[in-house]
Order: structure tokens, then C-alpha cells, then sequence
């Protein structure tokens, strides 16, 4: 009973030391980072961080007149000894746990690549892995945390995460990718990654202002573009809008987006795609490896600005839909063109589909799938129906 007595007395002491605030950080000790970034200057890194400032994002009464955030930037040997280095500028520690934006120089994912500074990220206890990984286009990363976001949006950090999802759910033309997505694709054999651009427009120092934020046509805007193209850890290019949206296609992550063809005569016909799925197949035949893309759409017409299209005749739809089929094949050829032709890197996973398919004939080729890829057999089929044509029939405009 003594013994029981005892135990229980060290069991309660251990509780209540150990429920303590020991290691407590105040709300008020901390500079909440929502967006970082890392540039290569020399042989070292260059990290920024683009920090709230609480008081101007809700200003009380009265209050306000500053710029929403502050940029602070450090240079280090590794990211690590950078961002501590950083609190010599900052008043208070920098706290990345509310990261939504990672922005990887586009000089730095040349030269270096992007592994290194991927294995911090991934060390680190304090991050989350669900902030946006994104490559500056044309600048570096320290450029793009000093732009100001327009009124609609005060942190740009929060204005480009939320402009990359509504870009990637509307337009189909970038990608959103985690920590974890890129991770995964970089130690995969059968696939190269994908990273969605930031490039500035405009005029780059007047967007560092609070001018920039109180125009309706800013000086500055940061604009998402196309997608980046890797080797393993590094960048070796760009693709244009095309290109990045028939990638997109092939690898089944287009949502909804806009397909618009010629008419005979003049005008343009527009369809809207509303739900699309994309499948790739594989298999090995004489010893070479054959893939088959098929995507199904279903779609709508949006618009028609040509006089001859007579939506009445039994066969219109038909060969809009065979149009719209037309054009989806041109932008996966478009993609398949590039990087079969000129970066010979599989940016779509038709490695990891063969994987799955033959583990044994994937082993002997995994090594150099690359030289494998530039050959492959690629057959895409496209399948697409228009469900609606509208609230009218034929254009109003037929009567102009």
C-alpha cells in the first residue's frame, strides 16, 4: 500500500513539472514568415523571408499607413546558418510554421539545383509540408518577396497561393506542388519534376512600394507563368502555355479550362471543358515499351461567333467536338514534342507506368530511362462530348 502510495506521489510530481511552459514562446517574441525564398550569391545562399506585420494586415481605428509585410535577407553558408543569421536584422525570431509560399531562384535551380535546398525544408520540425514550391522566372527569389500585392489580397504570399490554385482549377496551364510532390518526383526514376514560374511585369521598383498596392493598375505585378522543366534536381527550361497545358492533360491534372479553335470564315468558337480524365497505359511489345495516353472530357460550348455554325444540324456538334479534340492533341503532341526532342526527360511519368506494368523489363532499363525516352512509342486518343450548348440556340449575332 506504501508502495502504491509512493508511486502515485512521483507519478503526480512528474505531471505537473512536466505540463509546464518551459519552452513557451510568446505570440508577441515572433515574426510570422508566410513566404521564403533562396538565391545562390557566389558560393553562398541568399535566403529572404517576407514577414506579416499583424498591425497593418487589421489595423485598428485610425491606424494603418504601412506596408503589410517586411522583407529581410541574409547570405550563409547553408540555408540554415542564413536564416539564423537573419535574426540580426529582425527584432524578433523568424517563425515559418505558417509557410504558404517557397520561392527557388531560377539562377540557383540552374546551377545548383534544388536538392540541397530541399533537404532542409524537409529536416525541418517546424515546417509544414503543405506550402507551394515555385520558381522565379527571369528574377530572383529576393525580387518577387518585395513585390506588394494589390488591395484585393494584402500579403502576397496569400495573393500567389491562392492564384495558383484558382489558376490550376480554371486554366489548366500550371501545377501546384508540396514538399512532399516534389520530393517524390525528384527520387523517382520514371519521372522528371514540374514546377510552376513567378515572373514580375512591370515596373520591378515601384512595386517594392505602397504605391503599388493603391493602384487599380499596378506599376508591378507578379504574374504565374508556365512551367518549369528538371533534370533530376536542376532546371534546364521552360515550357510555353501550350506545352504546360498538354502536359497537364497527360498527367490528368487538368480540371476545367478553355479549348478554342477558328470558325471557316471568321470569329471563334469557345469550349469549356468541365470535368477531364486523363489515363495512361503501358506495355512492352518485341522488348519495346509502348504507352498509350487516353483522355475523356466532357464539355461545354461557350461560345460561337461564327455566322455559319448552325447548331440546329444533327452533325454541328459532332465536329465541334471532333475540333475540340483536334486542339487537346495538339497541345499533348506540343509537350511530347519538347520534351521527347529537346530536354529528352519524361515529364509525365510513363517511367513509373511501365514500373507498374513490367517491374522485370523496367529494371533492365531504369538506368538510362532517359535515352529509353527520347524513343518511345507514345499513342494519344482523345475523346471528347458537349453536353451543353446554352441557354439559346443559334447566335443572335447570325441576324447582325
Amino acid at each position: 500500500m506504501k508502495r502504491r502510495i509512493m508511486m502515485l506521489g512521483i507519478l503526480t510530481v512528474i505531471l505537473v513539472l512536466g505540463t509546464g511552459c518551459w519552452n513557451r514562446i510568446e505570440l508577441n517574441e515572433l515574426a510570422i514568415a508566410v513566404a521564403m525564398g533562396v538565391d545562390k550569391t557566389g558560393d553562398q545562399f541568399k535566403v529572404s523571408a517576407q514577414i506579416v506585420n499583424p498591425g497593418e494586415v487589421a489595423p485598428k481605428k485610425g491606424g494603418g499607413g504601412n506596408l503589410p509585410i517586411a522583407t529581410y535577407t541574409s547570405t550563409g553558408d547553408t540555408l540554415l546558418e542564413a536564416l539564423r543569421k537573419m535574426t540580426t536584422q529582425s527584432p524578433r525570431k523568424i517563425y515559418a510554421a505558417h509557410l504558404r509560399l517557397f520561392v527557388i531562384g531560377e539562377e540557383l535551380a540552374k546551377e545548383e539545383g534544388i536538392g540541397r535546398t530541399l533537404d532542409l525544408l524537409s529536416r525541418d520540425q517546424e515546417l509544414r509540408t503543405d506550402f507551394f514550391i515555385i520558381v522565379s522566372k527571369g528574377t530572383t527569389a529576393a525580387q518577387v518577396l518585395k513585390i506588394v500585392s494589390i488591395p484585393l489580397e494584402k500579403i502576397p504570399a496569400n495573393k500567389i497561393f491562392s492564384s495558383l490554385e484558382v489558376s490550376e482549377k480554371a486554366w489548366a496551364v500550371t501545377s501546384t506542388q508540396t514538399l512532399d510532390e516534389v520530393i517524390t518526383d525528384l527520387v523517382s526514376k520514371g519521372k522528371n519534376p514540374l514546377l510552376t514560374g513567378l515572373e514580375i511585369t512591370g515596373e520591378v521598383k515601384r512595386g517594392e512600394t505602397k504605391e503599388n498596392m493603391e493602384m487599380t493598375s499596378p506599376p508591378a505585378v507578379l504574374h504565374i507563368a508556365s512551367l518549369a522543366a528538371f533534370k533530376k534536381d536542376k532546371l534546364i527550361g521552360w515550357l510555353n502555355e501550350t506545352e504546360s497545358k498538354g502536359v497537364n492533360y497527360i498527367n490528368d491534372e487538368v480540371k476545367s479550362t478553355v479549348v478554342t479553335f477558328p470558325c471557316s470564315k471568321e470569329g471563334v468558337v469557345g469550349v469549356e471543358l468541365i470535368r477531364t480524365k486523363s489515363k495512361i497505359t503501358s506495355h512492352v511489345k518485341n522488348g519495346k515499351p509502348e504507352i498509350n495516353v487516353t483522355v475523356e472530357t466532357e464539355a461545354n460550348l461557350a461560345e460561337v461567333e461564327c455566322g455559319e455554325v448552325d447548331l440546329t444540324k444533327n452533325n454541328t456538334i459532332d465536329d465541334l467536338e471532333t475540333k475540340t479534340e483536334r486542339e487537346i492533341k495538339k497541345n499533348i503532341e506540343a509537350a511530347l514534342n519538347k520534351a521527347q526532342k529537346e530536354y529528352k526527360v519524361d515529364l509525365f511519368g510513363f517511367g513509373e507506368a511501365i514500373r507498374r506494368e513490367d517491374p522485370v523489363f523496367w529494371k533492365k532499363v531504369k538506368n538510362n530511362w532517359d535515352q529509353e525516352f527520347v524513343d518511345l512509342s507514345i499513342q494519344v486518343k482523345v475523346d471528347v462530348k458537349i453536353r451543353r450548348i446554352g441557354t439559346i440556340g443559334n447566335s443572335f449575332l447570325n441576324e447582325l
